[in-house]
């Protein structure tokens, strides 16, 4: 009996304690269901679902005319639903031989790691059926174009539930015009459209980012998250604004162009190049190019805004400028320069010109860019109370950073006298650019003011903030410094520059077409580390045309030339020649007049030659420069010769047969082969100007696919 008792009293034991741990359990289960059941419900709901930000459509970035400089192009990842509950058995099997072959047909010229043939794609897309995947990857980079054939494709063109069709949008920031403006234009970093980034992209992230939306995703087999249809909680994203940049598309082509290929010619390290507008501030182009490693010169920093240096003889115009605001010189008073060596505490400055210029005016200083003569005017004036000299400078615009929009902006540099590190020849030293630090921009931003007529303008590099047609926000020209010397001190600096060009450094880019007004720059480089001037060079050259109404002002700047002359006047000067007679030829706004005078009451007007073409573009031309034209009443054809007469432009027919070879002398070339390619001739051009000579003889029959050679007035015989 004992052991009886005692066995019944182990299994009440055991029995109770599975009670009270049944009783324990339900316990817990109907707490959770009663007290916790919304937070464990919601801990399940996040493990299932989840909300996904949704990136806004990034704004563009325009150019001054509205081409796009920078804009975020869509490509799209393709992925199929097999378990859609919408999508039949019998739609998926009829038609799926069909659907491998577009596929594989479609992306016939992806890599041979990614491209699959049609029997290739009925294996995956039945087995991805048979497992159950409900997020099967067709192909990722997809175009916009190869998505609207997708579209049609069979099974696919039932949509997202009948079908299974998932697209799910990705962008990638393109440049349209390459690497033009690159640094300035800016760049998006890691692939993330909404961190802090360089350039314009940077400066004005928060225009062109948008507000990005929300969309809830389900968790699928294999960790991969499907879009779910709107269930009411989903923020539309907010597409952002486009960005209306300063820069002109075919002045910075002309700029780049011009620089980089001196910079090849020369071997140089680096350099760059500014455009702006004299009235407005507004830069138009600017161009940064850096050899790299492999021999090539690209965009990799904005030395226009981030490098500040000294700046040599074009800081010489400054310096003189002080002089004559203080009353101390004018334009023909003189300095003896005598050899070309003056000594200050047994510092010597030379003149670059061996022997020196004797004794020459203060308009010859600058026009000789003559060192001894500026450091010996300004020691001689401001030597007793140096700060006289650097408070005018101050004045005159010198004394703080522009304060641009775009991150990375050099620190300007003009010592005072109090600074620890003043010497006895900082003065004389100073006066010619050195123991001063400015960036090629801060150069520009002064030389600009000069041709300004003395008005300081901030570099501008955004025009507005336009939503889709509409510019919600116009930035209007900021002045700097409202007069930055008196008239007459203008005036003074304004034939100095222009006798730089005309008889001085820079007289070998003189143009016979309008003028140019600047000065020349030289200066040794200084390497911090060694902590001295080194045996190289750097080379600009900053100005501003036509000289007698500035439109522009440019600046060029080459660092390091290896080959050739290291001097501005041959290195930098010939770049801007390039530059101004570029831009020159193609904008009628600042060209000259045509020549007109009066001969006993009858006005005469120099006619200049015209080329023969479509009759529209030169109705237009001749219009535009108020030239007089005449023509027969019965003239009818769309294409005219020209003959300049006397007091006119006389139009003369061409017709046009579309069986006989027409006349295209005396044509420019872009009208020539329009016209020849037009009527099915293939046309050859040798050289560039106008049609002097043509292979068929006008009024010949002409036979299809034919050859027909062009020759223009202009040859490369090499």
């Amino acid at each position: 009996m004992a052991i009886k008792r005692d066995i019944v009293s182990k299994f009440s034991t055991v029995y109770w304690i599975v009670v009270l741990l049944g009783i324990i359990i339900v316990g817990r289960v109907a707490y959770l269901q009663i007290f916790e059941k919304e937070k464990w419900s919601q801990k399940a709901k996040k493990m299932t679902f989840r909300d996904i930000i949704i990136r806004s459509e990034r704004g563009d970035i325009l150019a001054d005319d509205g081409r796009i400089l920078a804009s975020s192009v869509p490509h799209y990842e393709i992925r199929m639903d097999m378990m859609s509950q919408a999508m039949k058995k019998k739609t998926f099997k009829k038609n799926i031989d069909t659907l491998a072959y577009c596929l594989s047909n479609l992306f016939s010229d992806t890599t041979k790691k990614t491209y699959k043939t049609k029997e290739e794609y009925v294996k995956s897309l039945l087995k991805a059926r048979d497992i159950g995947n409900r997020y099967y990857l067709i192909q990722r980079n997809v175009n916009y174009n190869q998505l609207k054939q997708l579209k049609g494709f069979p099974v696919f063109k039932l949509g997202k539930y009948k079908g299974g069709f998932i697209v799910i949008q990705n962008t990638t920031r393109k440049h349209p015009f390459k690497s033009l403006a690159n640094r300035t234009i800016g760049r998006l970093a890691n692939k993330s459209e909404n961190q802090n980034i360089i350039g314009i992209e940077g400066a004005y992230d928060h225009y062109l980012k948008g507000t990005d939306g929300i969309s809830l995703v389900q968790k699928l087999s294999g960790n991969f998250w499907m879009p779910l249809p709107n269930n009411g909680n989903e923020v539309e994203p907010q597409n952002g604004k486009n960005v209306v940049s300063t820069i002109n598309i075919n002045i910075q082509d002309v700029v780049e162009n011009a620089l980089l290929k001196q910079l090849r010619r020369s071997k140089a390290e680096h350099g760059c190049a500014v455009v702006m507008e004299v009235e407005t501030g507004k830069v138009k182009a600017i161009a940064n190019l850096r050899l790299d490693t492999l021999g090539n010169y690209r965009e990799s920093y904005n030395y226009a805004i981030g490098e500040a240096t000294a700046p040599g003889s074009t800081f010489k115009l400054a310096s003189l400028m002080a002089a004559f605001e203080d009353g101390y010189i004018d334009l023909l008073d003189t300095v003896d320069t005598q050899d070309g060596i003056a000594t200050f505490y047994s510092f010597e400055i030379k003149d670059s010109h061996k022997g020196g210029y004797g004794k020459i005016s203060m308009r010859q200083v600058l026009a000789l860019s003559s060192n001894t003569g500026v450091a010996k005017t300004i020691n001689k004036y401001y030597k007793d109370d140096p700060r006289r000299f650097i408070d005018r400078l101050f004045s005159m615009g010198f004394k703080e950073e522009l304060s641009l929009e775009l991150k990375g902006e050099g620190k300007t540099y003009i010592k005072y006298p109090k600074n620890r590190l003043w010497s006895n020849i900082s003065l004389p030293q100073m006066s010619i650019g050195y123991e001063v630090e400015l960036t090629p921009l801060y150069i520009l931003t002064f030389y600009n003011a000069v041709a300004n007529n003395g008005k300081m303008m901030k570099p501008m590099f955004v025009e507005g903030i336009r939503d889709r047609n509409t510019m919600e926000i116009k930035y209007k020209p900021e002045v700097l410094n409202s007069s930055i010397c008196s008239e007459e001190t203008i005036k003074k600096a304004k034939l100095m520059l222009e006798s730089v060009v005309e008889e001085g450094t820079a007289k070998n880019i003189k143009s016979k077409a309008f003028g140019i007004a600047g000065k020349t720059g030289t200066a040794k480089i200084y390497d911090k580390n060694k902590g001295e001037y080194i045996n190289k060079y750097k080379a600009s050259f900053v100005g501003y045309f036509p000289a007698d109404k500035p439109k522009y002002s440019c600046i060029v700047f080459v660092y390091a030339p290896e080959v050739g002359s290291y001097y501005g006047s041959s290195v930098a000067a010939p770049v801007f020649k390039e530059i101004a007679d570029k831009i020159y030829s193609k904008s009628l706004d600042i060209q000259k007049p045509i020549n007109r005078k009066m001969i006993e009451g009858n006005l005469i007007v120099d006619i200049p030659y015209s080329k023969c073409g479509y009759k529209e573009d030169l109705d237009n031309a001749l219009d535009y420069l108020d030239i007089p034209k005449q023509y027969y009443s019965d003239l009818k054809s769309d294409w005219v010769g020209t003959q300049s007469r006397e007091t006119f432009v006389e139009y003369q027919s061409r017709n046009i047969s579309k069986n006989l070879v027409p006349n295209v002398l005396g044509m420019g070339a872009r009208d020539a082969v329009s016209l020849l390619e037009n009527i099915g001739l293939k046309v050859t051009l040798l050289g560039r100007g106008t049609v002097v000579k043509q292979s068929l003889s006008p009024g010949t029959r002409i036979y299809s696919g034919e050859k027909i050679t062009i020759r223009m007035s202009k040859v490369d015989e090499s």
